[in-house]
Order: C-alpha cells, then structure tokens, then sequence
C-alpha cells in the first residue's frame, strides 16, 4: 500500500474566491496532482468547511475564518483524496450549518471523513478504508478549540486537550480497530514551533502504546520531524497565509507512506513550495532549503534521512534501530 498524507489544506479565504471565479483553477501543479493519484489512498486535513451558508462562529477575539465553496469538494476527488479529517480549529468557523454542509458535499464527492460529526459519538467514530486486501482505519482528533466539542446531541469535533496523555475513549478506539492498520491524525500543539512541544510528544508516545500503526500530526503550519513512526507535523499543502520568513511555512512536503503486509516500512517526503493559491514541486533552492530543515528536525528526534532521486527518505525502523550515529 502506498498512503499519500498532506497537511493543512486550506481552501477557503482567497483560495474559495479563486475556486468561485473559476471552478476548473488548478490549485495544484500538475506533477503533485499525479503523485497524489497515483497513491492507493490519500488523507490530508481539510482546514475549513465546505458551504456556501453559515454565520461566523461567535468567539471573541477569533481572527481566522475560513469557508470553501461546493466546488472545493469536487477538488479534492478530482485530486484523488479519500478521506479528510475534520478534526481541527476551522471545520466549526461558519457554524453548524456549514458543517452540515460540510459532511454532505464530501459524502456527493465520495469522500470520507472523520474528526466530527452530527454529535460525540460519530464525531469519534473511525473509518474504514480499503486497498486490494489490506484495510487502513483513521481516526481524527484535535487538542484545540474546545467550544468545537462535539456534545452527545450536537455536531462538532473530537476534542480532547491530550495533555494528560491520551483520554479512554481515543485508546479504545484505537485498540478496539480490526483493520490490518490504523493511522491516527491529530490536530494538536500551537502554530508556527519549530518543533513538537512536550505534550504533542507524550500523546504520541501514549497512541503508538495503544497500538496505532502511524501517527500523522498537522497544526504547527511547519513540517516537524519523523521517529517511532509518528510524523509530528506534516505542514500545509495549500492555502493563501502570510509567509514567517525564519519558519518558511511556504515551504512543505507531501508525504508518501510505503507499507507492506499493513506495516509502516518507509517515508518519502517530497519538497513543495506553496505560492498563494497554488502548490507546486519545489525548485532546487527551495528544495535545497527543505532538505536542510528536514534532516534538523529528524536529527533532534534520533531519525537518519536518506536523500534520493529529489525525495527525503525516513525508514520506519523500529526506534531503537533507526537512531542516528553519534
């Protein structure tokens, strides 16, 4: 199975009003597109609703809100996406209506989701998805907005502040799945940090404990680095925000997760450039700048990378044999 994995995918804001002016836009450059299809499955985070209804969701002091139109949905399958989380500070940004929305537009396009739903329980439910004989559950949550919570009757998302860990109803789904993998993706740790902050690092430890095949992170808006087969943070993938000139978040990578028999053996993460409204391969500076960045965070975190053929290589090794030499 080869699982293609992105980041933050934000298409409302300016890149919505692109999509509204022109449904047929190309978001994403060509080769990238291919690269995505030509995965047997690929889950990104959706980092805003998809309505065209909805009022803006009544937080004071909430700076961001962000709205794709209909058509974003179609984007995404055409991109070749299976399933979205939805776990995540944007899915509740124009309110429950939107939301609703949200579900049935992704479910028109045949795309799955996970990380919210009509109420707490399908907010938390996994899914299921399928490639020849193998079988990939994913589950979604986010540490951040609680006012997002899902309740036992309302829609929203799987909350939980992960800072004690994981909480009971995460672990049981996790272990409770009978599919030959489980990828979890959290939402988790502030934006713009270099690196995990402690709490991001005990709930990884705590979800591959509970027996999670991959952990997927996003949030940070910058890739971090890989060990113990959790990807901290994989960064944005497409979006129209202002670019931090130290961090570069115009700067990121799709992730190409190859297993055999269900289990993790490799990354390849391959360098993109974020214009505004528009993701594309990155160029040799860019990519140069990437690999750099890329080798620092897996370094700190004990992980070796391997440059091969423009692609970023991570063997997904047990974590007592992947550590780097003195």
């Amino acid at each position: 199975m080869r699982l293609a994995l992105a980041g933050d995918t934000m298409l409302g804001r300016t890149v919505g009003e692109v999509l509204a002016r022109d449904p047929g836009a190309v978001l994403f450059d060509h080769c990238l597109a291919e690269m995505v299809r030509g995965a047997d499955l690929a889950v990104v985070n959706l980092e805003c609703a998809i309505s065209d209804r909805g009022a803006r969701w009544p937080a004071p002091g909430k700076p961001f809100f962000f709205r794709a139109p209909p058509v974003a949905a179609t984007v995404l399958a055409d991109l070749g996406v299976d399933c979205v989380t939805l776990a995540n500070n944007h899915a509740l940004d124009y309110g429950v209506d939107a939301l609703l929305d949200t579900f049935r537009h992704l479910a028109e396009a045949g795309i799955q989701w996970v990380g919210a739903g009509p109420d707490e329980q399908a907010a938390r439910r996994r899914v299921t998805l399928r490639s020849g004989c193998l079988s990939l559950d994913v589950v979604g949550v986010t540490d951040h907005p609680c006012g997002f919570a899902a309740g036992p009757d309302t829609p929203g998302v799987a909350y939980d502040a992960l800072h004690d860990g994981i909480p009971g109803w995460l672990r049981e789904t996790v272990t409770a799945s009978a599919a030959d993998a489980v990828l979890v993706t959290p939402h988790w740790g502030p934006n713009m940090v270099a690196e995990p902050v402690p709490h991001v690092r005990r709930a990884a430890r705590a979800l591959r404990e509970a027996g999670a095949t991959l952990v997927a992170g996003h949030s940070a808006h910058v890739f971090h680095g890989v060990a113990d087969r959790v990807l901290y943070d994989l960064g944005d993938f497409i979006d129209d925000y202002a670019v931090d000139p130290v961090l570069r978040n115009d700067l990121g990578l799709l992730w190409m997760v190859s297993l055999d028999r269900a289990r993790p053996v490799s990354v390849e993460a391959v360098p993109l450039a974020l214009d505004f409204c528009h993701t594309r391969l990155a160029g040799p500076d860019e990519a140069t700048w990437i690999t750099a960045r890329f080798r620092s965070a897996c370094a700190a975190l004990g992980t070796q990378v391997e440059a091969r053929d423009g692609r970023l290589v991570v063997r997904l090794e047990p974590e007592e044999e992947q550590r780097a030499s003195p």
